[in-house]
């Protein structure tokens, strides 16, 4: 089965690093590319301007109101067209042959959920086009798809540069031993160096987790190095990743209950923010 990667871009000032990325992954794993800009139902001109209006309003002010609304959806389909073409563009340049260009209307959670389909991972930007200028705020479409979607994310930071060093952040849990088995047998990471740390207190366990991931890479073909670092996991992992030159960091991500996605995932969150590298992170 061919490979495929299910991207959104949305025009902000990450979406040229988004399509430098995707453009490297597909050329690692030879994949095509499904590419997604999803226009929100205002922008698509869904809105009932009637309610807005008071008792009295004549027709001819309904009439204006409708005519205004529909050349805003126009012109944000066309704007949003002009976004996908330009990121196709990029794309293409980078080598990759087969890119699908996608317009949608609505909530981009369901756009996810519903196109996703055989996808093999997601690529988004860091933070969308409301929050390039917010240090410390994520793209909140970014925080929604990584906990709606099964699939791997990979989030694009603003910069892109090739891929070598790869760190993998381990905890012992479900999530982080899918991430170590998924970079010992993806294409994707093929011939990149590989480095797994805990955050904590070593002990014998940690130990004993460590050295299981150093095997099920080995398996893999990767001769991977463990370490154990001490600190908060946002503060200590961002030093290391800055420290030894690691080029993108994979780690687990939110728990599934609803519960547990609104309490558990700031770490996550945090090492997003903090991280100056892409983040591939894995349910």
């Amino acid at each position: 089965m061919s490979k495929k990667i299910f991207a959104l871009v949305d025009g902000s000032a990450y979406s040229e690093s988004v399509c430098h990325h995707i453009a490297w992954i597909a050329g690692r794993i030879g994949a095509s590319v499904d590419l997604f800009h999803v226009l929100g139902r205002r922008e698509g001109g869904s809105d009932d301007l009637s309610g807005n209006l008071r008792l009295g309003a004549r027709s001819k002010i309904m009439g204006e109101l409708a005519e205004l609304d529909a050349q805003r959806a126009k012109l944000s389909q066309a704007q949003g067209r002009a976004i996908l073409e330009d990121a196709q563009a990029l794309i293409e340049k980078d080598g990759v042959a087969e890119v699908r260009p996608h317009l949608r209307l609505g909530d981009i959670v369901e756009t996810v959920e519903d196109q996703e389909g055989d996808s093999d991972l997601i690529v988004i930007g860091k933070r969308g086009e409301s929050a390039d200028f917010a240090k410390q705020h994520l793209g909140s479409n970014m925080e929604r798809v990584a906990r709606a979607t099964s699939k791997p994310v990979f989030v694009a930071n603003r910069s892109f540069k090739p891929i070598e060093k790869v760190l993998i952040a381990f905890d012992g849990g479900v999530s982080a031993m899918k991430a170590v088995d998924y970079v010992a047998n993806h294409p994707l990471f093929a011939g990149l160096a590989c480095t797994v740390v805990t955050v904590g207190t070593p002990s014998d366990t940690v130990s004993k987790g460590l050295e299981d991931a150093k095997a099920t890479l080995a398996a893999g073909g990767h001769a991977a190095e463990v370490k154990v670092v001490e600190g908060q996991p946002e503060t200590a992992l961002a030093e290391l990743i800055e420290a030894e030159g690691h080029d993108l960091l994979v780690m687990g991500t939110y728990g599934h209950s609803r519960i547990r996605a609104m309490i558990i995932g700031s770490t996550t969150t945090a090492m997003i923010r903090t991280c100056k590298v892409p983040v591939l992170l894995m349910r």
